[in-house]
């Protein structure tokens, strides 16, 4: 086990430093840098005050040059400063992670308890009325885009029921339930039909026939043989569920005013400040490594076919 954790991490490193060097080199080549957008609104301002503004920021080096640099800070734990507020990146950064990460713990939990008992009840109920009208309500819940599922909850919770603040005031509960619900019902409408397929495709097999001809109560198949069986692909749904939420939900963030990193991510875009938007995607790929990386490992402990090299065919 240990070998097999040192190889995918080995494997993950080049991944790592390719994205960064991509994500670095298309922002240089964007058309517009932060002295433009520092600049740009304030009429004439002399090149030499420009030219010096580059120097400082650093961005008169060459390409290559820029990015060893900002590379060789990265190892060391130094992401450099902020064009735009003048703050070092890696503190601002860190101080918008609680309420992301509050607000992935809580679109989470809630898509689990959703999701999982609602698919695992549609399989058991296939082609019946309760199948039928759970897989209905999840097309129309996977079909509305984000901002729209948000707009509609802030009518109903915040203006007419006045339930809830319209945006967020604060790293709070309270404010956290617009933006978890919003994201839970896309995420459990879409999961809800997985766990459903999955679970069908499960008891359907020989073994689950051969039990029940055994005189297996079909309760104690579904949850010590069915659900076990599924659990890989329900891990893995919230494994990248986890990464996307962990990234920030960018729109969701901005529209509830929601203060973590998808909306610190939206301003530093706006405003060309690339060492924060640089932070960002450095976060983003870590992330994402991490929870692949992790699956594997779940795969590879929960899965003996996986361990030993056994073809799933």
């Amino acid at each position: 086990m240990g070998k097999y954790v040192i190889q995918r991490i080995l494997q993950l490193i080049p991944v790592l430093i390719g994205i960064t060097f991509l994500s670095f080199a298309m922002m240089r080549m964007a058309g517009s840098d932060a002295i433009t957008e520092m600049y740009g609104n304030k009429g004439a301002v002399a090149q030499e005050v420009i030219d010096a503004k580059r120097a400082e920021l650093g961005l008169d080096k060459p390409f290559l040059s820029q990015y060893l640099s900002w590379l060789g800070g990265m190892l060391v734990g130094d992401m450099g400063t902020s064009y735009v507020s003048g703050r070092e990146v890696f503190p601002t950064f860190v101080s918008k992670l609680p309420a992301t990460l509050l607000l992935t713990a809580l679109s989470i939990l809630a898509t689990i308890v959703i999701s999982i008992p609602l698919g695992v009840l549609a399989a058991v109920r296939h082609d019946r009325f309760t199948d039928y009208f759970l897989r209905f309500f999840s097309f129309i819940g996977n079909s509305m885009p984000n901002f729209f599922v948000a707009l509609l909850l802030m009518e109903l919770f915040a203006i007419k029921l006045r339930l809830l603040p319209v945006i967020s005031n604060g790293t709070t509960l309270r404010s956290a339930l617009m933006p978890m619900i919003t994201l839970a019902i896309a995420m459990s409408s879409k999961y809800m039909r997985q766990v459903r397929a999955t679970v069908l495709d499960e008891l359907n097999k020989d073994y689950v026939t051969g039990a029940k001809a055994r005189g297996v109560r079909s309760r104690v198949i579904l949850w010590k043989s069915v659900i076990k069986s599924s659990m890989l692909t329900i891990i893995t749904l919230l494994a990248l569920s986890i990464g996307s939420l962990l990234g920030g939900t960018a729109i969701i963030e901005s529209i509830f005013m929601w203060d973590g990193v998808g909306k610190l991510a939206v301003d530093a875009i706006t405003m060309r400040d690339y060492p924060l938007i640089q932070a960002y995607v450095v976060w983003m790929a870590v992330i994402y490594v991490l929870v692949n990386l992790i699956t594997d490992l779940l795969y590879h402990a929960l899965d003996p076919r996986i361990r030993l090299g056994v073809n799933k065919e």
